[in-house]
């Protein structure tokens, strides 16, 4: 079972480099054809309090003996993937997730860039991975964020994992921005919500995306608040939409009910969602993923995963 950290400032945290983007530190399509086998990716999407969802998919992945080749997370996805990705179980996932409180990463400001500065995300986030790097978690982990001035789409795979992570969940007019080697960085939702595109891009032949993002046909609209969160929802819903469809298999948790990040009730009912979509699509994941057991039948390419597995 997990231990639960306090989101202090350490030693060891603040001698941590800043994040980086690395191109090719990884080379999937290099093990892919040395080990003969397909690359598998999970893509953890943006979300705020419905990344709860998260650990309910990881949980069924988990007991069907299903382990990503390395992990691709936004905003909330990059939380439970960097987590998850440095050892820890679902079930520690789990025991996290319901012993948050508001304290560990609330931080308020009164800056006119945002209402909270992110350090404590950042912090808490380093001691639940045991102050590891990207470059060192056990299951490589990617994060996805936004470049200000640019929009750039950025994705974290070196350094300070906390401080990746923070900038990819530092939501414009809500968080400050995250400032790394003079460069401010927001939420990685902006550009990619469902991060389809930087998988494939990595290598991964196999990917299974996971959707928790506010559907807009259930969003309140009849307040300043709810509109403005429309915005967002159809944005990101149409950017989601054309990167999905390069997903193997897409996992969409029932998440009609808003739920506030520090509800724990909402909590458990969010993880069980997750979980309940996972086994819905069970059968088609473990078909497409018994394709590592006649890989070397095939040609090492996406379309011959797809055929296997369709027949």
């Amino acid at each position: 079972m997990a231990t639960l950290q306090s989101p202090t400032t350490s030693k060891s945290s603040k001698e941590i480099p800043e994040p980086q983007e690395i191109i090719n530190q990884r080379d999937f399509k290099k093990i892919k054809i040395q080990e003969q086998r397909p690359i598998v990716a999970l893509v953890l999407g943006s979300g705020g309090a419905r990344g709860y969802a998260h650990i309910g998919v990881i949980e069924i992945l988990e007991k069907s003996g299903i382990k990503p080749d390395f992990i691709v997370g936004t905003s909330a996805g990059s939380i439970v993937g960097s987590i998850y990705a440095s050892g820890k179980s679902a079930q520690d996932l789990k025991d996290i997730a319901l012993n948050l409180k508001a304290h560990d990463v609330r931080d308020l400001t009164l800056d006119l860039k945002g209402f909270f500065i992110g350090k404590k995300v950042e912090n808490y986030i380093n001691e639940n991975v045991n102050n590891m790097q990207l470059q060192d978690l056990k299951i490589p982990m990617y994060v996805v964020a936004t470049e200000l001035k640019e929009g750039r789409k950025t994705v974290f795979n070196y350094g300070n994992t906390g401080q990746a992570v923070r900038a990819s969940i530092s939501i414009p007019s809500m968080f400050v921005p995250t400032k790394i080697r003079n460069e401010e960085f927001v939420d990685g939702g902006l550009v990619s919500p469902v991060p389809v595109e930087t998988a494939r891009d990595l290598g991964a032949d196999i990917i299974i995306a996971v959707d928790i993002l506010a559907q807009p046909i259930y969003t309140e609209t009849s307040n300043v608040w709810g509109l403005f969160n429309q915005n967002i929802n159809i944005m990101q819903k149409n950017i989601a939409t054309t990167e999905l469809k390069d997903a193997d298999i897409v996992i969409r948790p029932d998440l009609r009910e808003k739920n506030h990040i520090f509800d724990v009730k909402g909590r458990e009912k969010t993880i069980q969602a997750g979980a309940d979509a996972a086994v819905k699509e069970l059968p088609t994941i473990l078909k497409l993923y018994d394709v590592k057991n006649k890989w070397q039948h095939y040609d090492i390419s996406k379309e011959s995963i797809a055929d296997t597995a369709l027949n």
